[in-house]
């Protein structure tokens, strides 16, 4: 009897509404000539940070800021200099404090890293985290990845 086939796990950059692209700068190699695995921390950084601290989304309001807890990384690919690559970002989970990413780093249409991330919404005043409120569960809404669920979080 054969063995069932393995689902192919690898990222499709269209499942990640939002997007953003940026360079392979020649200080991310390392010694070996490839993106160090320390960078990658910084690629995602740059695609979380720019969603979230955007004005223009409203995700950030007044006495309210966001933290990252944790931060999985799959290196799946090497990445040179000189190159470009895409991030991209959905959300897959909302917590009462927190909301979970997926995230990806593409370049030449392959997935070179791929990572999960949860940031905590944090009380400045307090530096205790935060409940998510509902305009900000609802301005996160455009940006849940294609093809799942996202269900709001229990109180």
């Amino acid at each position: 009897m054969n063995a069932p086939s393995r689902l192919d796990t690898t990222p499709r950059l269209e499942d990640y509404p939002y997007r953003l692209g940026d360079n392979v700068r020649f200080g991310d190699l390392d010694p070996n000539q490839h993106v160090n695995n320390a960078v990658y921390a910084t690629y995602f950084e740059t695609g979380r940070v720019t969603l979230m601290k955007s004005p223009e989304y409203g995700l950030t309001p007044p006495g309210l800021a966001w933290i990252m807890v944790r931060l999985d990384i799959h290196f799946r690919a090497e990445l040179h200099w000189p190159n470009t690559i895409e991030l991209g970002l959905g959300v897959v989970k909302l917590g009462r404090t927190s909301v979970t990413f997926e995230q990806v780093v593409f370049s030449e249409g392959n997935c070179i890293a791929s990572a999960m991330s949860v940031g905590v919404m944090l009380d400045e005043a307090t530096r205790r985290p935060a409940p998510l409120t509902a305009e900000i569960i609802e301005k996160l809404r455009p940006w849940h990845k294609r093809g799942i669920v996202v269900a709001p979080p229990s109180i």
